[in-house]
């Protein structure tokens, strides 16, 4: 159907059926019989359910190959046109297959893994008949007690960039038209929702327009440069207007600025919530100032259903804001191929071939071993096959690896960390659970020193229940529960190496862990293969390569602690330590206990010969930056060197570091590799007063090194054409 159909069926349409299309429900509001589908969002008391929405246009949350056969099948038999119905759902890092959490995606630094777990996601989801996911989520993230960001890719927002391209390559592919075994990209959310006040989920958002734009923009724009189909609104406020009824954030900035003409859809409920945040009476004004803001579908509440009618047959609303709304969702169902194969993709034999296949599953695996950061190690580790290890914790036989976001997962699919610990020991580990997430009795801690009193090691198996963190998650203690710390200072008496492994969601405040133990590997919730990719790691078999993508605080107090920070007129480090006048708490330091880019490997590597091709960019040039590394240890291993870039005099305030590149480099023991960046004036480019993007003349320093925190710098000047040096 080309678009000039699209057209003609559009105005054949009702104002309701348009006003349908323009609506978002889980199946049983269409099929009563089909069952709720994953429900993601509060649903009891929703006046969504008093509505007839039999004739929204899609659905989300349901999945399975002949059950959405079923349901497309069913409803358009009895719809007018035909038109077919649009699957989505949130497949954020992985369908079964699950895949680490973003956040630890973010810590492989590597987009190529990446972009091999979205079109994994893709080809598994696509089999059982979704059409779109609501992935990737870019949110620039400096808020741990934030519970959403183990759904980010981290502080950052170039890397943020760089990842948002990695994921909508990996879903929709060089052609989503004509590839079923791809999806539909929906970046989320836009915008800022990433700093809400306080870390507290679903609250206020404010900032300086051009913070915005520095920080928080850069990572949509990079997923739409890349094609991204769809955008999701954000819960929060932007300039003191919800972003899902912001005019100027969505028709401005969004559709003028950035060209995007895909589809706009809300997250859950967040047309209805203009009324609580004090911007809409009542449903019939959140309808209003949501359709005049560009929303082309309302997810989960019925303020289109229940009054776009009314609104265009009172002159309030433009019918021909509607029909843009349409044409947009038509178009993508389009270019799906739905008009021509309703149930793309959908095939019950395919579903059962690719799912959970020995290939997903060692792509997973390998990905959850690229993930982990090893945080510290004082020898204990990598532990040797013929050791007697106690393996201790509330996670040592827990399947809940794979986070709250894995809505598709199976707990029964999980590859725990004993099996993984087991199948590589010459005999079985002793195992106790030690204490619960967030409770423990005298009992279990006395099991936990028997076993472990047997050992040669112990490895901690401590974390987060996956419910303590993802939405709503938000919370004020980011240290690990009182039990868990009770247990760790028990085993600590026994006076053995203790291990311990970290699953969690969020950066925590690690005091009561990092001291106690020799050796810390944080695992996040690494999924499905979670418990041999540690294995792998803790063993030796993989030489762990992650690095952080956001800074672990000392403690909550400091929050948010970020390593691109300004450097304020009254730094710590340039006044006298005696001289009470300085920006510094009195009872912590200033910076993290382990800062963006950090981690560490079984080897080691030296950084030498920094050199700059020149020390002057004129405009329109460039410079290369290039640096040895040496594997200076006994293990083969992977490093992640890191180009950061300062600007030392700015027209406005500038961050004493940003992140404007990295590459990987495999190096053998005793192994020198040259590492070759290039710079030029587009990398010193920033949002100035006015907001325009320029870059200023002057003098830059260049820092490279294996994190933000442990550099070797060298200057340069830049001169725009006209100036002389």
């Amino acid at each position: 159907m080309n678009q000039s159909k699209l057209h003609e069926l559009i105005n054949e349409m009702t104002i309701e059926e348009k006003a349908a299309q323009m609506s978002q429900v889980v199946s049983s509001l269409i099929n009563e019989n089909s069952g709720k589908g994953k429900i993601t969002g509060p649903f009891a008391g929703m006046e969504v359910a008093k509505e007839d929405m039999s004739g929204s246009g899609s659905i989300l949350g349901a999945a399975g190959a002949d059950d959405l056969r079923a349901l497309q099948k069913e409803y358009m038999e009895r719809s007018r046109f035909s038109i077919p119905l649009l699957f989505m759902a949130d497949v954020i890092h992985g369908y079964k297959t699950v895949f680490p959490v973003p956040l630890a995606l973010g810590c492989t630094w590597d987009p190529e893994a990446v972009e091999e777990s979205a079109a994994i996601a893709a080809e598994e989801a696509a089999a059982a008949g979704l059409h779109v996911t609501f992935s990737p989520m870019v949110d620039l993230v400096r808020d741990p007690r934030w519970g959403r960001v183990m759904e980010s890719t981290g502080e950052d927002p170039y890397l943020n960039g760089v990842f948002a391209r990695a994921f909508v390559r990996g879903y929709q592919g060089d052609d989503l038209e004509g590839d079923s075994t791809k999806l539909a990209a929906c970046v989320k959310h836009f915008a800022a929702y990433g700093a809400p006040e306080g870390g507290r989920d679903y609250n206020t958002v404010d900032m300086s327009e051009r913070q915005l734009r520095e920080y928080y923009l850069p990572a949509y724009e990079a997923a739409l440069d890349e094609g991204a189909e769809l955008v999701m609104t954000a819960f929060n406020t932007v300039a003191g207007i919800p972003a899902t009824s912001n005019k100027w954030l969505m028709r401005d900035v969004l559709r003028k600025e950035m060209g995007f003409d895909g589809i706009l859809i809300s997250d859950w409920g967040a047309v209805q919530e203009a009324i609580p945040h004090g911007v809409a009476a009542d449903n019939k004004e959140a309808a209003r100032k949501t359709v005049e803001a560009g929303v082309d579908i309302e997810m989960m509440t019925p303020c289109y259903v229940q009054h776009l009618k009314t609104l265009v047959q009172e002159n309030v609303v433009s019918e021909a804001l509607l029909d843009e709304a349409v044409l947009r969702i038509l178009k993508l169902k389009q270019k799906l191929g739905l008009f021509d194969n309703p149930y793309r993709g959908a095939d019950r034999e395919l579903q059962e071939a690719v799912t959970l296949s020995e290939a997903n599953r060692k792509a997973a695996r390998e990905t959850a071993a690229k993930s982990c950061v090893l945080l510290k190690n004082n020898g204990a580790l990598p532990l040797q096959k013929d050791q007697r290890v106690a393996l201790i914790g509330p996670f040592a036989e827990s399947r809940d690896l794979m986070g709250p976001w894995s809505i598709f997962g199976s707990e029964d699919d999980v590859v725990t960390v004993r099996t993984g610990v087991s199948e590589k020991l010459s005999s079985a580990p002793n195992v106790a659970q030690g204490c619960d997430i967030e409770a423990v009795t005298y009992d279990q801690v006395q099991e936990a020193v028997e076993m472990a009193s047997d050992a040669d090691v112990i490895v901690l198996a401590l974390g987060e229940h996956s419910e303590m963190s993802g939405e709503a998650g938000s919370r004020t203690d980011i240290r690990l529960p009182e039990a868990q710390l009770q247990l760790v200072a028990e085993l600590k008496k026994l006076g053995k190496p203790i291990v311990t492994v970290l699953f969690n969601g969020r950066p925590l405040d690690l005091h009561g862990v990092i001291e106690e133990s020799d050796s810390v590997l944080e695992a996040w919730y690494p999924g499905t293969e979670g418990g041999r990719a540690v294995a792998d790691l803790l063993f030796g078999d993989t030489n762990p390569s992650g690095k952080l993508t956001m800074s672990f605080p000392y403690n909550v107090g400091q929050v948010p602690v970020y390593y691109n920070s300004f450097n304020t007129g009254r730094p710590k480090d340039q006044i006298a330590p005696e001289d009470r006048f300085a920006s510094k708490y009195l009872d912590a330091p200033n910076e993290p206990l382990f800062p963006f880019g950090y981690g560490l490997s079984y080897t080691s590597f030296d950084y030498s010969n920094l050199q700059l091709s020149s020390g002057v960019i004129k405009e329109n040039g460039k410079i290369q930056v290039s640096v040895d590394v040496t594997n200076t240890g006994t293990a083969a291993g992977e490093e992640t060197v890191q180009l950061y870039v300062r600007d030392l005099v700015g027209e406005v305030v500038r961050p004493v570091k940003e992140l404007k590149g990295f590459r990987k480099v495999q190096l053998k023991p005793g192994e020198t590799g040259q590492v070759v960046f290039e710079v030029d004036e587009q990398v010193l480019k920033y949002h100035h007063s006015d907001l325009t993007f320029a870059c200023d003349p002057g003098e830059f320093i260049v820092s490279v090194g294996p994190d933000s925190r442990n550099t070797e710098e060298r200057r340069f000047s830049y001169q725009p054409a006209g100036q002389r040096g």
